[in-house]
């Protein structure tokens, strides 16, 4: 990730080395926010991991963006930066196909033929939907629809494997029902994906409040390690972690949140056992200050790519592009089949 060959996009008729057929797995980033160290263990390194052994598919989903009040040149400036760092943080676009959700257009052709299928009280029922909602004033369509356009960013390449976190897995069980409702009626179009979770640290919770997940939208960063801080930073934030009343390093989720995160990035990032992992500290201060080097050690290389990327932006659109063309020549099939099974004339 720290080479410094030349940024080159290969033209669609060069031969791009691929990983063995069979599984494919999808993966969609909103981009809202800079992307952080719960964005990294828990999505970015597994689908980097993962771009050379399956077909792998990742899109920024900036339509998902627009279900609440937005910016527009804050979207388009987000969409770019993610863009920049999920290159920065490994993803090749020579593995994977790497594109820009709205610049496939058949995203929101199958979204329509999909809500034909869902019902209204699946989508009014979705957690995140309820929570959302419950904080607007005037609450848009959208946001009550996107489980659906979720379906269909999933449904629309034949994906097998979905990685998905905790707070994701209603969503996906709604894809599989509209999915095999869609085939029982108009008979078999869709492949009927299935989850599957990192092993480790899919949940990463902020430092500052162990009781909430890490996110973008945090009021504030300061428990949130984004991929682009200076080592300064990263190590300011966890060294001033929240832990738990105690003394003694112990694994244990329930009773020590705050203790057992650290534990837990610590295991993503060297490997290992967070339960087993705390037997070799004696203090929190010790804990700390080897979770603060260990971050650093893997944003480092990211940070660096990082900077090399952002010297040529145009590299980076040309990324986009090419992957687009390469997303709607799949996803053209996969609608062809909806139109014609739903009775739509082709």
């Amino acid at each position: 990730m720290t080479t410094s060959a030349p940024l080159t996009v290969p033209t669609a008729a060069a031969a791009r080395p691929q990983p063995s057929p069979g599984v494919r797995r999808i993966t969609g980033l909103q981009p809202t926010g800079r992307l952080h160290l719960g964005n990294l263990l828990g999505a970015i390194r597994p689908t980097v991991a993962a771009q050379y052994r399956t077909e792998t598919i990742v899109f920024l989903a900036d339509l998902h963006a627009l279900t609440v009040a937005h910016q527009p040149n804050e979207v388009r400036a987000n969409t770019l930066a993610q863009a920049t760092t999920l290159l920065a943080a490994g993803l090749d676009p020579d593995r994977t196909t790497f594109y820009v959700q709205s610049q496939v257009p058949q995203h929101t052709e199958l979204h329509y033929l999909l809500e034909c299928t869902a019902g209204y009280g699946e989508a009014h029922r979705m957690i995140q939907f309820r929570e959302k909602s419950a904080t607007q004033q005037n609450v848009r369509l959208s946001l009550l629809s996107y489980p659906v356009l979720m379906a269909a960013d999933i449904l629309l390449h034949d994906v097998h494997e979905v990685p998905v976190g905790a707070d994701q897995g209603q969503h996906l069980e709604l894809t599989r029902t509209v999915a095999q409702r869609f085939n029982t009626r108009y008979g078999d179009t869709f492949v009927v994906p299935r989850a599957v979770h990192p092993a480790v640290s899919a949940r990463v919770m902020d430092l500052a409040d162990p009781t909430r997940k890490m996110g973008k939208s945090a009021e504030s960063d300061a428990g949130v390690v984004l991929l682009l801080d200076p080592p300064e930073v990263v190590r300011r934030k966890v060294m001033r972690a929240v832990t738990d009343p105690g003394r003694t390093v112990d694994y244990d989720p329930q009773a020590r949140p705050g203790l057992a995160n650290l534990l837990d990035i610590l295991a993503a990032a060297v490997g290992g056992d967070p339960a087993v992992l705390a037997a070799d500290y004696r203090s929190y201060a010790q804990l700390k200050a080897a979770v603060a080097e260990a971050v650093d050690g893997l944003l480092r290389p990211v940070r660096l790519r990082h900077t090399e990327l952002a010297r040529d932006p145009g590299y980076v659109r040309r990324v986009l592009a090419e992957g687009a063309d390469r997303a709607r020549e799949s996803a053209a099939d996969t609608v062809y089949r909806a139109r014609r099974a739903i009775g739509l004339l082709t």
